[in-house]
């Protein structure tokens, strides 16, 4: 199921958007929605924040210390390049908007195991 909206966007997003599409070979509003669907997907509902306040100490700390495998970090940085260089297939593209996907909610659930293990005194604030 899909809604359609009508947006308003600053014109240096939308300039960056019709950038960013003609480099991929895509549609401004696929692009879009793409776009969307990465940044918001990973914050998942609030459910999500409910059940992190019941894991155990240790759980809380290992997801605020967990990186991305060596692995996948790895394709991850080489699909970037090569999208920014407009070389990408399609089976590369759906490859990296998968990568994409979990490195996103994993930065998401790090970042909130870290703030949960600041709130329970297991870490220091961060300094801004």
């Amino acid at each position: 199921m899909s809604t359609q909206v009508t947006l308003t966007l600053p014109d240096r997003i939308w300039e960056r958007a019709e950038v960013w599409a003609h480099y991929t070979g895509r549609d401004v509003a696929e692009l879009l929605t793409e776009t969307i669907e990465l940044s918001l997907d990973p914050l998942g509902g609030v459910e999500r924040d409910r059940t992190l306040e019941a894991w155990p100490d240790g759980t809380v700390l290992m997801a605020a210390d967990t990186q991305m495998p060596a692995a996948e970090d790895r394709r991850l940085s080489e699909l970037l390049d090569r999208q920014q260089a407009a070389s990408l297939s399609g089976e590369e593209r759906a490859e990296l908007r998968a990568l994409m996907q979990t490195y996103q909610e994993g930065l998401v659930r790090k970042a909130r195991a870290l703030r949960e293990a600041v709130r329970r005194g297991l870490r220091e604030p961060l300094e801004s």
